[in-house]
């Protein structure tokens, strides 16, 4: 049997990454419903003109991202059109796209016109074709409440990036364009910038700039926001929120079009379009023609070398494989005194690599030497991710029988031993402990949405939470559990993956696990965190049986303040902590539905004008009972059976139904 070629292997594979991933519920950033417009009537003939557009736009527009549509005849004529994120893939679009049709009827209805703005995709509809009403009116802004500290350094970046994005998407096919600069050597501004479709170059880089000069007279120095206007959108932020690999090289001719000149006549609008087409032709032969050639020497050396797919996989794990003696020599035998830590898949050593480099070495408690393939190609692609709030993996090693990972030693230890410590604790003032909160929220967005392959945790906990120098938070063991179940020998399906006290309901009755398992966790260590309480403090007695009921009775009684770790003194913003608190009950309640994705959660800690959801009875909670299933204390490898059963039981108890103090936090947008 002939191998496939090397390069359409090449081909295939990332063709098949780019499809192979997560399709995450989009959440909602505003729906308009202008209230000064007519109604459609029940059953009417607008009304079924609108429920067929709404049915086939999300199909229209999947594939390209971008589509006008219309239905019916005057004076039931519905007009309809849906834009994708240009960083989005079809199959997430068409998901964003059914989401939004489906709201906003709900919303919206009866209203003639509507628009729904979701993270990534925008719906809208009209008894008229608005399109052809260029309104450049600002629908909706969202900011960041922190403020950098040189403002005029920021903003001055800030013009810089977004003006050179504007000019790049007007002159574009697609309106699309994203981009970044530096701010200060640690901190880099990220910004994205579309338009919809149909308009001209000098309409879209009108609208963007309105938008960025609205937000700039309104905002400076904030660091983060976005404007929604009925034609264009912008975002900005610190912290990467788009798919890296759009942003390109910047052209050797920079270009920006003139603001539409309302006096200028057709002829000279379409002289301009001409003279932009051509200079984007200078620009864009030679760049094709470089990558041409860069492509013929990368197709020339891999025919001359014929690797097989065989010696492929061998290539890509080389660089990750670490010989079992270099690391002995490193840990010193895995002596007892340089073991720093043992979890329930083995143990984990320190050790000094020759360059002096520190790593840790977690010996996987696996015996047997099937699944060697799997491991090594899940591991060399996990070696290849990278994000400022996961633990860098180094490697691997396969020999002797032995299954062992590398990884980077951070200084600072897991948070679980800042936590515990009542010296250490002292070191977590407010402003770190929001900054582990939030840098969680970040690696699990990344493990779940943005990296090349879809990772679930599985055992999320503060002990799996390291921390650097500076306190930043890193998320380690990410993949170690589907590492784990990689190895067709283990099948103990009678086990929970996981740690007591941090596994989601459904893992304990059914061992469904999805993402937002991963976010029940994040749940329970955002509680830990705001009361400086660990699981393990609570043993199925007196009268908080568990960390959550211990929670939850506070805050439905009004008294939420009482829970906060005392520890934080006086100093803090109750109104941020107790945002954190009313977030981290939405993540923990019973139904995974209405858990709310890693997206959603660091939209409302940076969002303080979006209203937080009434959180419902949360999993684990038996009012006025003694007992509850074991939060702490108990063993990890507590038979699966036995814990379902108990689940089962105290279910069956009925819950006194509790009203709540739903009071929402506001941050106030001036508009």
């Amino acid at each position: 049997m002939i191998a496939a070629d090397p390069p359409i292997q090449l081909f295939l594979f990332l063709f098949s990454l780019r499809l192979i991933f997560h399709v995450a519920a989009p959440a909602t950033v505003n729906t308009f419903c202008p209230s000064s417009d007519s109604n459609f009537t029940t059953n009417s003939t607008y009304q079924s003109n609108l429920n067929h557009l709404l049915s086939t736009l999300p199909q229209a527009g999947s594939t390209t991202g971008f589509s006008l549509a219309t239905k019916g005849q005057a004076p039931d004529q519905v007009f309809g059109r849906v834009l994708c994120r240009g960083d989005k893939l079809a199959n997430y679009c068409l998901s964003c796209f059914r989401n939004a049709s489906e709201e906003i009827l709900t919303d919206c209805a009866p209203r003639e016109r509507a628009l729904i703005y979701y993270d990534d995709c925008i719906l809208g509809y009209s008894d008229t074709n608005s399109t052809n009403s260029r309104s450049d009116e600002i629908i909706v802004v969202f900011y960041n409440v922190n403020t950098v500290s040189d403002v005029q350094t920021f903003e001055d970046v800030y013009d810089n990036l977004m003006g050179s994005l504007t000019a790049k998407a007007a002159n574009s096919s697609r309106m699309f364009s994203v981009g970044e600069a530096n701010y200060t050597n640690n901190i880099t501004l990220y910004g994205l910038v579309q338009c919809m479709r149909d308009m001209s170059a000098d309409e879209c880089y009108t609208c963007l700039q309105n938008c960025i000069q609205y937000y700039k007279s309104n905002f400076a120095g904030k660091q983060g926001g976005r404007v929604y206007a009925y034609q264009c959108f912008f975002q900005m932020e610190i912290y990467l929120f788009f798919d890296s690999s759009f942003i390109a090289a910047p052209p050797p001719h920079q270009f920006s079009p003139l603001p539409a000149d309302k006096n200028a006549t057709s002829s000279k609008s379409n002289k301009g379009n001409k003279d932009r087409k051509k200079l984007l032709a200078l620009v864009l032969v030679p760049s094709f023609c470089g990558v041409l050639m860069i492509l013929a020497v990368y197709l020339f050396c891999v025919f001359r070398a014929r690797i097989t797919p065989e010696n492929a996989e061998d290539e890509n794990s080389r660089s990750f494989l670490f010989k079992i003696q270099a690391l002995k020599v490193a840990t010193n035998d895995f002596s007892q005194s340089n073991k720093i830590g043992e979890g329930g898949f083995g143990s984990v050593y320190k050790g000094i690599l020759p360059n002096g480099e520190v790593i840790a070495v977690k010996r996987l408690s696996i015996g047997s030497g099937q699944g060697i393939s799997e491991l090594k190609n899940e591991v060399s692609i996990l070696a290849k991710l990278r994000h400022k709030n996961l633990v860098k993996l180094f490697g691997f090693c396969l020999e002797e029988n032995e299954k062992m990972l590398v990884y980077e030693l951070l200084p600072n230890n897991s948070l679980d031993k800042f936590l515990s410590d009542p010296q250490k604790s002292e070191q977590l003032d407010w402003r770190k402990r929001y900054q582990i909160i939030e840098g969680i929220a970040r690696g699990l967005l990344y493990l779940h949405e943005e990296s090349r392959i879809k990772i679930i945790h599985r055992d999320l906990k503060t002990s799996n939470i390291l921390l650097d120098e500076n306190m930043l938070p890193k998320i380690s063991d990410f993949g170690l559990a589907k590492l784990f179940l990689l190895d067709k020998s283990h099948t103990t399906s009678s086990r929970i993956v996981g740690t007591t006290g941090y596994i989601a309901p459904e893992c304990l009755m059914s061992g469904s696990v999805s993402a937002k398992s991963d976010i029940f966790s994040y749940g329970i260590i955002v509680l830990e965190i705001l009361t400086g309480r660990s699981v393990t403090d609570f043993h199925g007695s007196g009268s908080a049986p568990n960390l959550i009921s211990f929670v939850w009775k506070k805050w439905s009684n009004g008294r939420a303040v009482r829970v906060i770790d005392r520890r934080l003194g006086d100093t803090y913003p109750i109104n941020e902590v107790l945002r954190c608190m009313h977030i981290a009950l939405l993540c923990v309640q019973t139904d995974p539905s209405k858990r709310p994705d890693v997206a959603s959660v660091l939209l409302m800690m940076s969002s303080y004008s979006m209203d937080l959801p009434r959180p419902s009875n949360p999993a684990f909670f038996i009012e006025g009972s003694t007992t509850t299933i074991p939060n702490g204390g108990a063993p990890t490898n507590t038979s699966a059976d036995a814990l379902r059963e108990q689940y089962h039981k105290r279910n069956n108890t009925r819950c006194k139904e509790l009203s709540i103090n739903n009071v929402t936090i506001t941050e106030m947008d001036p508009r």
